[in-house]
């Protein structure tokens, strides 16, 4: 698993881009890169928001417990759909 230093220090040398260069384009200090770069413990989310888009990298958050809790509410709206609306009856007419 990589960690968000080594990710950081990969996109930034793909997009050829030092450390320095980052941070101008970020609007970051210059040292913010190279602290996330060497394992930084807290950064503000913001600051990694734009160094992020600098480098187009996208966040995917995950939850376990924000999948069951996502899950359960569509079980419970496609129970309570069926048993609110009333049965569909076919008409068939018989010739006179």
């Amino acid at each position: 698993m990589n960690t968000l230093s080594e990710i950081i220090r990969a996109h930034r040398k793909t997009a050829r881009l030092t450390q320095d260069r980052l941070a101008e384009l970020a609007g970051v200090g210059r040292t913010v890169v190279w602290d996330i770069e060497n394992g930084k413990v807290s950064v503000q989310w913001d600051t990694l928001q734009k160094i992020f888009r600098v480098l187009n990298i996208t966040v995917e958050w995950r939850s376990p417990l924000l999948h069951r809790t996502a899950a359960a509410a569509a079980s419970s709206a496609s129970s309570s759909s069926a048993s609110t609306e009333p049965p569909t009856v076919a008409e068939s007419k018989s010739p006179v």
